[in-house]
């Protein structure tokens, strides 16, 4: 009887973990925005509207501090990756250097 035992909470435990790194993997995605580093995602605005209407709020350049990555500073700004890589096209995405200005517009 404790061998079943044994197997089950085996078998339980198993499943836990692979239920958390399901819902970690979903929690993740949607944080990101889907994985979508364009922008266009699948929300209610429907891509470029929502791009332009925030576009007015979105400042002309961007400082990078100490830490920054482009998906960090896309998520701050509003300003997709793409975006950023395009109009900086001189800037190593591996390598951003605090102090540095991106355009963002």
């Amino acid at each position: 009887m404790n061998k079943r035992t044994s197997a089950s909470a085996r078998v339980l435990a198993v499943t836990a973990l692979v239920v958390a790194f399901v819902v970690a993997v979903v929690a993740i995605s949607g944080a990101l925005g889907g994985g979508d580093s364009n922008g266009s995602g699948n929300g209610k605005h429907g891509g470029k509207q929502a791009h332009k209407t925030h576009h007015e709020h979105v400042p002309a350049t961007y400082e990078i501090e100490s830490g920054d990555t482009l998906i960090s500073i896309a998520h701050r700004t509003g300003v997709p990756v793409r975006t950023i890589e395009e109009l900086n096209p001189e800037v190593d995405p591996q390598i951003l250097v605090a102090g540095e200005q991106l355009k963002l517009r």
